[in-house]
């Protein structure tokens, strides 16, 4: 096997974590170089992936392994991407090591948290393989981007409660929260499509999962050229929580059919007032969004 260097951006709550530790120095004992950099406050991610953009032209950097969870992959792979001019694609390809609560997109790309010297293995055995990335606004998503009542549930899930229940603590936390369930009217555009009226929640996915496992797109795949839109609209009144609840439990192929999908490259939404959408769970705020889909934009080991 060729060796390769790998460099790790880690994000700095699982630097003392032993099986990270532990999976540094098994790839290491393969003969691969693993350089390690630690994230501290604000900032950090994007002044790393620079590190790594100007090391890469001295000594070759094959892989950057973002070392978090989805937000840091989100970082990671929008800080190189805003470096770089034009359609030119960045001189190395991105991998995964899922140390974060949901590790949604490592789940799509069939990476066991539990397992994470084996997640650093893979990251030098899979192919480095060409694979899209969203945008929103000029701000990018590897994995998917949501909106709605729902983002707010993933935004505010106490951090300890997702520790202890897992997924099942987005529901909780949307079940106590019910009160404060309101639609928002929105308008829906894309090429050969429109919808408007009041959503629940609103899914854009390169990616099949967000908040905790839920399956929101669950044909999307990573380098079609295409998004995949989920509207799931607001229910009458009285089966709100219902609506909400097989949401939350068995994602939108439990909804029975009551719900929108749509693939398309370019989607416009307007909403009738502010509402939070989660980029890899960074939320954004506003009214307006253009969303586009960039064709093998990035390798990805997968």
């Amino acid at each position: 096997m060729k060796k390769q260097h790998l460099r790790l951006i880690l994000n700095g709550k699982s630097a003392g974590r032993t099986d990270v530790r532990a999976a540094v120095d098994a790839v290491r004992d393969m003969g691969h170089d693993v350089s390690v950099r630690v994230t501290y406050e604000a900032g950090d991610v994007a002044r790393l992936v620079t590190e790594a953009l100007h090391d890469h032209a001295d000594s070759p950097i094959d892989t950057v392994v973002s070392g978090g969870g989805d937000g840091t992959l989100h970082e990671v792979v929008d800080a190189a991407l805003q470096q770089i001019s034009g359609d030119e694609r960045p001189p190395f390809s991105f991998a995964v090591l899922p140390l974060g609560t949901a590790n949604d997109f490592a789940r799509h790309l069939q990476l066991d948290p539990n397992d994470i010297p084996a997640c650093l293995r893979f990251a030098t055995r899979a192919s480095a393989r060409p694979t899209d990335v969203g945008e929103v606004n000029g701000r990018v998503f590897v994995n998917m981007a949501t909106g709605g009542f729902g983002t707010q549930v993933t935004a505010q899930t106490d951090p300890n409660l997702k520790k202890v229940l897992g997924g099942a603590a987005y529901l909780f936390t949307g079940l106590h929260r019910f009160s404060e369930l309101a639609a928002c009217e929105a308008r829906v555009e894309t090429e050969d499509f429109s919808w408007e009226g009041p959503f629940l929640a609103l899914a854009i996915g390169n990616g099949r999962r967000a908040g905790g496992g839920i399956r929101l797109c669950p044909r999307a795949e990573l380098d079609d050229g295409l998004l995949d839109l989920t509207i799931v609209p607001f229910p009458d009144s009285g089966k709100v929580i219902d609506l909400f609840s097989a949401l939350m439990e068995r994602g939108v192929e439990g909804l029975n059919g009551g719900f929108v999908e749509k693939r398309s490259r370019n989607i416009t939404i307007e909403t009738s007032e502010p509402v939070q959408f989660n980029l890899d769970g960074e939320p954004m705020t506003g009214t307006s969004w253009k969303v586009a889909i960039r064709h093998h934009r990035i390798a990805l080991r997968r």
